[in-house]
């Protein structure tokens, strides 16, 4: 876009209280796709869940604090991200993906490097998950589901498409052979 109006559109968040420092500008594609390499080292182990919710009530931030307290691993994080804008003008049919509501989606990527400490961190993760339950809609996105290879965890990614994509997938993939992702049988 023009970089007049997005100075004129960043304005507001570049200003506002007294930041330490402001890193807001054009960046190339190629770079955007290496910001999060530092996080993720060769050699870590990772185990995700997430879960739109029901918005951001009080309750869901005190749970979400409470649980970080007892975070196993610095590497991990509880993430909130809001779903707006061009996301939302896509219609709820038009690709496999069905969440086009605004929102947020709750991701707790739990991140670690010692193969000992992974018992303790899938556990972490799958409890704030429960303790968070509560406050959740009933979508997931599907990138995040992790090893929930459930049926309903599935049919949640696609909503109101399951059923079309089984159709699709009987068709031009009857026998399952390409099963190796968060399956829909056919």
């Amino acid at each position: 876009g023009d970089a007049s109006e997005a100075e004129r559109e960043l304005e507001p968040f570049k200003t506002w209280g007294s930041p330490l420092m402001v890193e807001v500008g054009p960046m190339p594609y190629p770079v955007m796709n290496t910001l999060l390499d530092a996080a993720y080292p060769a050699g870590s182990l990772n185990y995700w869940l997430s879960s739109f919710t029901r918005g951001l009530p009080d309750e869901l931030i005190d749970t979400a604090v409470d649980r970080f307290a007892t975070v196993p691993s610095p590497m991990t994080a509880i993430l909130l991200e809001h779903f707006h804008g061009a996301v939302t003008r896509v219609g709820v049919t038009e690709t496999a993906v069905p969440h086009r509501d605004e929102g947020w989606n709750l991701l707790l990527p739990s991140v670690w490097t010692d193969p000992a400490d992974t018992p303790t961190n899938v556990a972490w993760t799958r409890d704030t998950f429960a303790a968070m339950r509560p406050h959740f809609g009933s979508g997931r996105w599907l990138n995040y589901l992790g090893d929930d290879q459930a049926e309903d965890a599935i049919r949640a990614a696609y909503g109101p498409n399951y059923d079309r994509l089984v159709e699709v997938k009987r068709r031009y993939d009857p026998d399952n052979v390409f099963h190796l992702n968060h399956n829909i049988l056919p």
